[in-house]
């Protein structure tokens, strides 16, 4: 065999178990077709903090009267914002170049498909193939966004989040469809800089849907604070576009009433598609559901030596859930007896302002699977350093099992949450109930008491309400 692992995919799941499996002594190869990273870095994760870091300070700059600070005159740059965001992203795939050449990881540009024999062929930039073999190989290559067939995407006028971030001209209108994470990303992006903005959410709900519906409920009133219009339990029926004009009719699921609406553009934000084609999964019968590759607990596919993580696989598709993939799989392939992932305990975060961060089940979920709870929420409203940043807006919500006082799912919205979840996500991995983050001290003055006093609220032992 030419390797001992072959991994296809160089996202935040392949890099992560490339490197894993160098560090374990294995000999390692990546095989990618675009930059190194894949879209996490590229993309998705890195590049649009960026942007959105820099719709953040000018809104600073627009409430600096609110700080005490005199400015005047400050603009929105567009594409110098989109320069930045791209320079951030180029030097982070810089950044795992490196880790590849430390960690003695051979790189292939190219298109990898599996052949028989637990083989790889790699097709290059100039036509030319070859082929390598491994004792292992794994497939980590992600997703792209899903194309629905009444929004037919043009990478024009009806774009994804690939070109929302290097449009040539920033939009006076925008409509985006789907107010998940990536949604309400760029939601909160472009209207900061001047964008009209309407969201158009299929699920009841509203923005972030699969959150907490207290949560859900707070950052839709924000958005409407800040000037956009949520459209939620509607579905767009058709897209028409004419001298750079898009119409779309939009239908409410409930009433059945349909609206036209006018922008430049339309950002399509409704899910991912697996990038399972093209790759020689069917050549192997490799199983597959709707196109995500099958596994169990450690990542084995159907056929012996080949596995699969990311979002190529079922599962929360986030970066830090494949990475985690990658370790586990690539740990159990060298003979050690890693912890199967509970995935039951993934953070998932958004970074709009406010931010939104959340661990477990949501109070729906909890009362429909039969728990009896103690639920305490804790408004910024009331923290002193939240009132001292001019950041009040949002709450920490806690759901505990009444029984045994178990952390059963946190939720938070509000300034810089998805710096704090990781608290809870290492207190329901330690199985730590609700009186003893009671009892952990908090500093004070931080964002972070707002865990300790929403634990207390739960049990009627809240000081500061």
């Amino acid at each position: 065999m030419d390797f001992d692992i072959i991994v296809l995919g160089s996202g935040p799941g392949g890099y992560v178990a490339a490197i894993r499996a160098s560090q374990l002594g294995m000999k390692t190869e990546v095989v990618e077709k675009e930059s190194l990273g894949g879209i996490c870095l590229n993309w998705g994760c890195i590049p649009t903090k960026a942007l959105l870091k820099s719709a953040q300070v000018f809104n600073y700059i627009n409430h600096a009267e609110d700080y005490g600070i005199s400015i005047s005159d400050a603009k929105a740059d567009f594409g110098k914002m989109i320069k930045r965001s791209r320079t951030v992203a180029n030097g982070m795939s810089k950044g795992i170049e490196f880790l590849m050449r430390k960690n003695k990881i051979k790189v292939l540009n190219g298109h990898g498909k599996l052949v028989r024999g637990k083989k790889v062929e790699v097709k290059d930039e100039d036509g030319k193939t070859k082929t390598y073999s491994a004792k292992n190989i794994i497939v980590a290559t992600g997703a792209r966004a899903k194309e629905l067939p009444n929004i037919p995407i043009d990478g024009k006028s009806i774009i994804e989040y690939r070109k929302a971030m290097s449009l040539d001209k920033q939009p006076k209108s925008m409509v985006l469809v789907g107010a998940g994470a990536i949604g309400s990303e760029f939601a909160y992006f472009y209207n900061s800089i001047g964008t009209k903005v309407t969201i158009v959410e299929y699920m009841e709900q509203g923005v972030v849907p699969r959150e907490d519906a207290d949560v859900s409920k707070e950052l839709g009133k924000v958005f409407k604070k800040q000037g956009m219009e949520v459209m939620a339990n509607s579905a767009v029926q058709s897209v028409d576009v004419k001298k750079d004009k898009c119409t779309l009719v939009v239908k409410n699921n409930k009433s059945g009433k349909e609206t036209k609406l006018e922008c430049d553009v339309v950002l399509s934000a409704a899910g991912i598609t697996p990038n399972s084609e093209n790759i020689g999964l069917d050549t192997l019968g490799i199983k597959t559901d709707k196109g995500f590759i099958q596994v169990d607990e450690y990542y084995n596919t159907n056929v012996p030596g080949i596995y699969a993580i990311g979002d190529v696989i079922p599962g929360p598709a986030l970066a830090h859930v494949a990475s985690a993939e990658g370790i586990t799989c690539v740990e159990k392939i060298a003979g050690m007896n890693p912890e199967p992932i509970d995935y039951g305990n993934i953070p998932s975060c958004t970074y709009c302002i406010p931010e939104v961060a959340s661990v477990g089940m949501t109070e729906k979920e909890a009362k429909e699977k039969g728990y009896k709870l103690k639920v305490g929420k804790f408004p910024f409203s009331a923290s002193g350093k939240a009132s001292a940043a001019g950041a009040k807006e949002g709450f920490v919500k806690l759901i505990f099992d009444e029984k045994y006082g178990e952390l059963l799912g946190g939720h938070m919205i509000g300034y810089n949450v998805t710096e704090m979840i990781a608290e809870l996500v290492a207190a329901k991995k330690l199985e730590t109930t609700g009186h003893e983050l009671i009892k952990a001290v908090h500093p004070h003055p931080t964002m972070s008491e707002a865990v300790m006093e929403a634990a207390a609220a739960a049990y009627d032992e809240v000081i500061h309400l």
